[in-house]
Formats: structure tokens, sequence, C-alpha cells
């Protein structure tokens, strides 16, 4: 990512985090800046029907659709100076937009670091050598289980196959056209039915070839009296249990949150969200389409979602099953 620095952008890091600190400190909103990561959302169709996902179980009551280039560019050319990086991911599976390729090259283009992740499904041999001459520098793989029968339990309609096929085309590709990037990384969703298989997880990453593996721990909406896919073991868990059949969330929910100083989320159809857990747009604080970036980013919505943020973090019900500190890498 160091490539991608400039004076501006660091100068612009500083800025967010000196003002972060002081709103924390001072429990007041203090903002200079703009976000020095962005995601963008490429679509909100899925090939698969994962049981706790919005996009599986086509379960949004906001628009779905697919990302236009138009609107990629305008988000990217208003804040190319400041950003640092872009998660090409929000809900959906990004490699069934057909332009996706073409956004990452032009963020790409703009020296800003691009991320993407998906389920595997759609790295063929040519898709799999565009993704790398793309300029693509992080990809992340979902991969939640070694076997097809324990895969298939989260990943409903999913081969494992294909996607170890879709993995191993890709390090085809970085090597022939020896070419470092991406770093492509194997992502395992810790569930109650899959967590015996991490031992074999890291064995299977370092056969295929990939950077990293990632342990990921599951959102479940209704945790409170638990649910089947939390996984025994609590290091793999954002739950803790109080007692039988009762959670709590781990996480204590401070009033704080640095992604609302340091990040922002657009939805493919250009509608400002603070973060990933807004899944269905529910707390929009602005639309793109109609107005420059910036002047959402400082506008009433934001500020006000900033200081309850500040106030009451646990009355927003989007910050209730955070994952901040809940990652675990192998």
């Amino acid at each position: 990512m160091l490539k991608y620095l400039t004076l501006t952008k660091i100068w612009n890091f500083f800025l967010l985090r000196f003002s972060y600190l002081l709103s924390k400190t001072f429990k007041s909103n203090i903002h200079h800046g703009q976000p020095f990561s962005i995601s963008i959302e490429p679509t909100t169709a899925c090939n698969l029907a994962c049981p706790e996902c919005p996009s599986g179980l086509k379960a949004f009551t906001r628009p779905e659709g697919n990302l236009k280039t138009n609107l990629n560019q305008k988000l990217i050319d208003e804040l190319a100076n400041k950003l640092i990086s872009i998660y090409f991911y929000f809900q959906g599976e990004p490699f069934i937009n057909p332009d996706l390729l073409e956004m990452i090259k032009y963020a790409h283009n703009k020296k800003i670091y691009t991320v993407t992740s998906s389920n595997g499904h759609f790295f063929n041999n040519n898709i799999a050598k565009k993704t790398v001459l793309s300029g693509l520098d992080k990809l992340i793989i979902s991969i939640d289980g070694t076997t097809q029968e324990i895969y298939e339990n989260y990943r409903v309609n999913g081969s494992l196959e294909k996607v170890i096929n879709g993995v191993e085309n890709i390090i085809h590709w970085k090597k022939q056209l020896k070419s470092n990037s991406p770093e492509v990384i194997l992502q395992f969703l810790v569930t109650a039915k899959n967590e015996h298989q991490i031992p074999t997880l890291k064995k299977l990453g370092e056969t295929l070839g990939v950077n990293k593996v990632k342990l990921k721990t599951i959102q479940v909406y209704d945790y409170k009296g638990g649910n089947n896919l939390i996984p025994k073991n609590e290091k793999y868990s954002r739950y803790k249990q109080i007692k039988k059949g009762t959670y709590k969330l781990k996480n204590k929910l401070t009033n704080s949150c640095w992604r609302m100083w340091s990040s922002s989320v657009s939805t493919h159809d250009g509608r400002i969200v603070p973060c990933c857990f807004d899944k269905d747009a529910q707390h929009q604080l602005g639309q793109i389409k109609d107005n420059d970036f910036n002047s959402i980013w400082n506008n009433k919505h934001y500020n006000n979602f900033r200081k309850n943020i500040l106030a009451n973090r646990k009355a927003i019900d989007i910050c209730q099953n955070c994952t901040e500190g809940t990652k675990v890498w192998v």
C-alpha cells in the first residue's frame, strides 16, 4: 500500500486521526479531512443462498442492481487525491457485475489501493487472467469448508471444487504474468459446522499457494437466544455465552467508532451509508447522484450520526453486531 501514498494522503490521514482522537476525548463531533478508504458496492446480486446474508436470501427492501461505471468514476474522481484504498464489495457477489474489472482498473490508474472479496465461483481461465491484469491489489476468496459437505452447509448452492479451481487459476496467472498482485487471501467464516476443519484449512492454503489464510467470525441476526451457527469454541465467535441458551456480543461497544471518521460506503445506486453493517441502507446519509461527496460527508445527517455514536452507540441498531476486534489470522 505504501506505493500509493502521497503527502496529501498522509496529511489527510493525520487530520482524520487527530480529529477522531479529539472527538473521543471531548465527546464532541470534531471532523476534518475526507475518507482515506471507501467501500463501493458493485452489485446486490449473488449466485449463492447463504443463510445469514440478505443477498443470498433476497431480503433487501432497497432497490437491487449493478453499479454503473459513470457512478464509480464520479466517486473516484471526487476522492482520488485523498483516497488510499477502495473496497469493491459490500453486499452481493462483485464478479456478477460485468464491468467490475474495468472499475478496478480505473481506480488502479488513479493510484488507489484496490480490494475485492468473492465467493470464488467466477474465476475461469479468462476472468482469472483479466483479474491479475486489472491491477487489483488484494483478492479475498471465501472458502468456508475443506470438504463439499461442510462447505455447502453455509455456502448453499456453492461448489468447493469450482472455488479451488478458481484459486488455482488466479495463482497460475500471477506466475505466468510474473505479478505479485493480487495478494490472495482465503477467508474462512467460522461456524459450529466447520470449526473442526480449521487445522486442515491452513494446509489447503499452503497447497494452493495463497498469500494468507484468514478466519472470520460469523454474524447472526438473532444471537441472543443462541443460533446453531455460533461456534462452540468462543475464540472463534463474536458472541459470549452468559448462561445456557443466552448470548451477548463480545464487543463492549464503546461510544466511539473510527470508521465514522475514516471511511464510508456507497451502495450500487449511490446511497451513502455509515458502514458495512448497514446492509439494507436504513441510515442513508446522502445520494451521490445528486450531490458531491464532500457535501454529504459534512452534512447534518452524517454529523448527527457521528454525534449519536459519541453519545450512545449501543442505541444504534447497526452497531449491535459490530465485528471490531473479532478477526483472527492463522
